[in-house]
């Protein structure tokens, strides 16, 4: 159980950045899942409580970088009493080779999780090569 729970636990961003933020504000490292097929390589990062109006990706100098803010949670008619869940804006980072066709880079958000397709560029996408008799 404590194996899960500490898998489950988000880690913050180290602050190695040259730029500040200027909201003083925790930022989680978002947990990915990467999988990939015979055309595409899909990534899956977990970012609770963002949406698709507070999530941005941008792809510049061949670092696809993903940034989300999520807004503070507050209840009508009650107040926190204990709470075990941090809030706190989204940031990871990935650097790409040119295996993939940045055109046709598509995501989309749902229930929290962020799906991003990269599509292979063709020239490394795995070909059959036939053999000829004789």
């Amino acid at each position: 159980m404590a194996e899960t729970k500490k898998n489950l636990e988000k880690t913050q961003v180290p602050d190695t950045s040259v730029a500040e933020r200027t909201k003083d504000r925790v930022v989680f490292t978002p947990a990915v899942d990467i999988l990939e097929d015979a055309n595409n390589l899909y990534i899956y990062a977990d970012m609770p409580g963002a949406d698709d109006k507070g999530v941005n990706i941008s792809l510049e100098n061949d670092v696809l970088t993903i940034e989300a803010q999520v807004g503070e949670v507050s209840f009508d008619k009650h107040s926190t009493t204990y709470s075990e869940y941090g809030i706190g804006d989204y940031h990871r980072a990935f650097t790409l080779n040119e295996a993939f066709e940045r055109d046709r880079i598509e995501a989309k958000m749902k229930n929290g999780v962020l799906s991003i397709v990269l599509p292979k560029a063709e020239a490394v996408k795995t070909r059959s090569i036939p053999i000829k008799a004789g």
